[in-house]
């Protein structure tokens, strides 16, 4: 697959990995991207995966058809994306592996052969001229691990963006970008915002055609869509004024007074989206409490404590440092109730979450004499 004249997509879809990095459900599979340049100093940007190793070196072999790659870019040390590097360095024992110096000092942790002298490390803002072709290497310490570097290449302005820009999905299943986009954002790279923020101001000072990740399609048209989605979820900034409602029930009683609940809220015009968290992965949670401006949580009691299903998720939602919103509550407890105040802490030690003083406390099932706890959480629920 051709991104330019001069560049080609060397890389490999997964689709039987079940959980990206043993925790992350997807169904539809993943992508590990790399690309070859080719110029005077015929360039390889990254490798891929172990578990596509087979392709991408079938790839690399008849994309040089017989050339001989004079560097190697490494943009990200990450396994998914740098198991190949030893298998490379092996092949091609002339070549010069491109990296920042925390790689540098990294290398070593995942490869036991001396890599040292092969090594070129380059400094923020340095170029390098493959000849009609010139690399310019700005660091991305944190986005998402602290050797990152981006590369851009000056003559067909092409931003190799490392895992920015990343999305969720083989390409082989054509998937629109945002449909796993956020997901891939909000739990990957989620609790990075300001690194990615100095990522974009560095980005916005450079003319860009493409951007060319390492996970899902090279981006080609409308980069402002792309880079206004990055801006508002590194800025952690809700993208619509809605309502997530997410619950968790043991016997169907919070449920049925989460969806009711849900139900009136819609009647009176508010945007919802339920989530049952006892059986939807975390993940597609923390994207949809990015996306929207407020969140009310449902939970039982238990062990005197909160429900773990909704305990896992504000754990994801306090690491990935999500900030801005607006949360009401929502207890269950058949003699001990619990779950609220477990909520509240945890919620209020988080920075910038705004826990409305209305709660609502129901005894094992809602009941008619709840509706003034109800009408008042939606009152306090009500968009500012």
């Amino acid at each position: 697959m051709e991104v330019t004249s001069t560049v080609k997509y060397i890389g490999a879809d997964d689709l039987t990995l079940d959980l990206f990095e043993s925790q992350y459900p997807i169904p539809n599979g993943v992508s590990y991207n790399s690309y070859v340049i080719f110029d005077d100093a015929v360039t390889v940007m990254d490798t891929v995966d172990q578990r596509a190793s087979e392709t991408w070196q079938k790839n690399l072999k008849e994309a040089l058809a017989g050339a001989e790659p004079i560097y190697l870019v490494i943009s990200h040390l990450e396994p998914d994306h740098a198991a190949n590097i030893g298998w490379f360095a092996t092949e091609y024992p002339r070549a010069i592996l491109v990296c920042s110096a925390k790689a540098k000092a990294m290398l070593p942790q995942f490869f036991d052969m001396d890599l040292t002298d092969r090594l070129k490390v380059v400094a923020e803002g340095e170029e390098l001229s493959l000849g009609s072709h010139t690399l310019q290497f700005f660091m991305a310490p944190m986005v998402h691990w602290p050797e990152v570097m981006v590369t851009y290449e000056q003559s067909e302005k092409t931003l190799f963006s490392a895992d920015g820009f990343g999305t969720f999905g083989a390409l082989s299943k054509d998937l629109p970008w945002i449909a796993e986009a956020r997901r891939y954002y909000t739990n990957i790279v989620g609790k990075y915002g300001s690194p990615v923020q100095q990522l974009l101001k560095k980005a916005a000072t450079l003319d860009i055609a493409r951007i060319a990740p390492l996970h899902g399609p090279v981006l080609k048209e409308d980069l402002g869509y792309y880079i206004e989605k990055y801006q508002k979820w590194s800025t952690y900034s809700p993208e619509e004024s809605g309502i997530l409602l997410a619950y968790a029930s043991i016997h169907r009683n919070t449920k049925k007074a989460a969806l009711a609940f849900a139900k009136e809220l819609e009647e009176a015009g508010e945007k919802v989206e339920t989530l049952d968290l006892t059986r939807v992965h975390a993940s597609y949670a923390i994207e949809k409490a990015f996306l929207y401006d407020r969140m009310i949580l449902a939970a039982c009691t238990y062990d005197g404590g909160l429900f773990p299903p909704m305990e896992d998720f504000i754990n994801h939602l306090k690491a990935k440092a999500l900030t801005g919103r607006k949360v009401g509550l929502i207890e269950n407890g058949s003699w001990g109730p619990m779950a609220a105040k477990k909520m509240r802490e945890q919620l209020e030690a988080m920075k910038g979450m705004d826990v409305v003083q209305e709660q609502v406390t129901i005894r094992s099932t809602r009941k008619e004499a709840d509706a003034g706890a109800f009408h008042a959480l939606a009152e306090a629920m009500k968009a500012e």
